[in-house]
C-alpha cells in the first residue's frame, strides 16, 4: 500500500539534498512535487493545498541546526504534519452498553458483512467479548448466508429472519435475542447499494434511531479513491457516523482516501482491512502510516504482531534447543508457521525501515514458504530431528516426495545450517553480555 506516493515522497525530498538552508525557493520546489504526489495519489485538492501551504508555513519558520540537513527537517514537518491529517491520534472503538451495538453502513461491494465478521473476531479474541452477529441485508439471501458462513468460521452466533422484510424489527428482535444469550456486543450488518439512493438511506437511519446503537461506523473500499470521500460525505450528513472503516489496503490502492477522509468529515478512521481472512485486521495508527507513507517502516506494528504470536513456554524451550545446538527441522517448521500468522510476508517486510522501496517490484507470493514446507513434510520424523542423517540418497527420496530438485533441498539444509549456526552465536553473545554484567555488578559491590 502507498508504495506509489512513498517513492514520490522520496523524490521530492531529494529536491533539499546537499542544500545548506531552507529557502523559499527550494520549499517551494520540493512541496510543488509533494503536492502533485498528493493528487496523484487521489488526495483531494483542497486537502492537499492546505496540507502543502502548512508545511510551507513551517518549514519557512524553522532555523536549521548544523545537525540537522534541510531535508531531514522537511520530513520531519511532513511527518507531523501527514498524522495530522490523518487524525492525530488512534481512535478507540465505543462497544459500551448492555449490550454494546455497532451498527454497520456502506456501499455494496465496500467489504461490510466480510469487516462484520474480522470486527466479531478481534472482540472475541482481542478483547475477550462474546459478540452477536446480526442479518439487517433483507433483499439479498446470500448476504445473509455470508454472515453465516463468516460466522460458523470464527465460532460467532449469527442471528437472521429470513422470512422477515422489516430491518429495524430483526435489529430490535436481535438486541433481545443478545440479552437473554449472553452476547454482550450486537454488530448489526446493514443492506447495501450499488449507489446512494434515498430508500437505504431512509432505511438505515430508521434502524439507527430505533436500536441507538453505542457506534456507527462506515465501511468504504479504499481503491475507490476520492469517490470514496464523497461517499463518506453523504453518509455522515444523513448518519452522523462515529468512525471509518478502510477496507482493502492491501491492494493496488493509491491512498487517496486515508489521507483526505478525516479531513473531509471530521470522523476518524479506526480500522483498516488488509486482506481476506478473519484476522487481517489493523487498528488504525496515524503516526505509524505516517511512518509507511515516507518509507520509515513501522516496526511498533511488526513487533507487536510477533508478540500475538508469541508462546513463553515454547520460547524457552527453543532456546535451551539452540544452545545444546539441538535446534532441528520441527522447529524450523514451527518458526514458520508463526511466521505466517503473522499476516501478509510482504505487508511484513515493508513494515522493516528502507524496505518498502526495497521491495517496489518484487513479488512476494503469500505460498512463498510452500515449498520449504513441502520438503520438510517430505522428510521421516528421525530425518527432521536429525538434520546431519540426510544424506545423498535421502536427499533424493525427499525431493521426489515433495515435488521439488535435489538441487532445491540442498539450498533448503544449507539456510537450515546457517540459520542455526546464526542463532547459536546470538544466544552465546547474549550470555557472554549477561555474565559481564553480572561481574561488573559484583566488581562494583567489592569497591564498596
Amino acid at each position: 500500500m502507498f508504495e506509489g506516493l512513498q517513492e514520490r515522497f522520496d523524490k521530492a525530498f531529494k529536491v533539499l539534498k546537499g542544500q545548506g538552508q531552507i529557502t523559499e525557493v527550494n520549499v517551494a520546489e520540493t512541496l510543488k512535487e509533494v503536492r502533485r504526489a498528493l493528487l496523484d495519489a487521489d488526495v483531494n485538492f483542497k486537502t492537499a493545498k492546505d496540507f502543502t501551504n502548512r508545511v510551507k508555513e513551517k518549514a519557512l519558520g524553522q532555523e536549521v541546526l548544523t545537525a540537522v540537513k534541510p531535508g531531514q527537517l522537511l520530513v520531519k514537518i511532513t511527518h507531523a504534519e501527514l498524522t495530522e491529517l490523518m487524525g492525530g491520534d488512534q481512535a478507540e472503538l465505543n462497544f459500551q452498553g448492555n449490550p454494546g451495538v455497532v451498527l454497520m453502513s456502506g456501499l455494496q461491494g465496500s467489504g461490510k458483512t466480510t469487516f462484520s465478521g474480522k470486527l466479531a473476531n478481534w472482540l472475541k479474541t482481542k478483547k475477550g467479548k462474546n459478540p452477536l452477529l446480526v442479518a439487517c441485508d433483507i433483499y439479498r439471501p446470500a448476504a445473509i448466508d455470508q454472515l453465516h458462513v463468516v460466522g460458523e468460521s470464527i465460532g460467532v452466533d449469527v442471528y437472521s429472519e429470513r422470512e422477515n422484510k422489516n430491518a429495524v424489527e430483526i435489529a430490535q428482535n436481535a438486541i433481545q435475542f443478545a440479552k437473554s444469550n449472553g452476547h454482550n456486543v450486537v454488530i448489526v450488518d446493514t443492506a447495501g447499494r450499488l449507489a446512494i439512493d434515498e430508500e437505504m438511506m431512509q432505511e438505515i437511519e430508521a434502524v439507527k434511531n430505533a436500536i441507538e446503537p453505542s457506534e456507527t461506523l462506515f465501511v468504504v473500499d479504499s481503491m475507490t479513491g476520492q469517490d470514496a470521500v464523497n461517499t463518506a460525505k453523504t453518509f455522515n450528513e444523513r448518519l452522523n457516523f462515529d468512525g471509518v472503516i478502510l477496507t482493502k489496503l492491501d491492494g493496488d490502492t493509491r491512498g487517496g482516501a486515508a489521507l483526505s477522509i478525516k479531513t473531509v468529515v471530521n470522523k476518524p478512521i479506526k480500522f483498516i482491512g488488509t486482506g481476506e481472512k478473519m484476522d487481517a485486521l489493523d487498528i488504525f495508527y496515524p503516526k505509524r502510516m505516517a511512518d509507511r507513507i515516507l518509507g520509515m517502516g513501522d516496526v511498533v506494528s511488526l513487533v507487536e504482531r510477533a508478540q500475538e504470536q508469541f508462546d513463553e513456554e515454547k520460547a524457552k524451550k527453543l532456546q535451551k534447543k539452540i544452545e545444546k545446538n539441538t535446534f532441528d527441522f520441527e522447529d524450523f517448521l514451527d518458526q514458520l508457521q508463526q511466521i505466517k500468522k503473522m499476516g501478509n510476508v510482504k505487508d511484513l517486510l515493508g513494515m522493516i525501515p528502507g524496505m518498502g522501496k526495497a521491495l517496489k517490484n518484487v513479488e512476494i507470493d503469500d505460498d512463498a514458504f510452500k515449498h520449504i514446507e513441502a520438503i520438510i513434510h517430505s522428510m521421516t520424523p528421525y530425518e527432521r530431528s536429525n538434520p546431519n542423517s540426510i544424506n545423498g540418497s535421502r536427499k533424493k527420496r525427499i525431493a521426489s516426495g515433495s515435488g521439488t530438485s535435489v538441487n532445491e533441498v540442498n539450498k533448503l539444509i544449507k539456510q537450515f545450517d546457517e540459520t542455526r549456526k546464526m542463532m547459536r552465536m546470538m544466544t552465546n553473545r547474549s550470555r557472554m553480555s549477561s555474565m559481564a554484567g553480572g561481574l561488573r555488578g559484583m566488581r562494583g559491590k567489592k569497591r564498596k
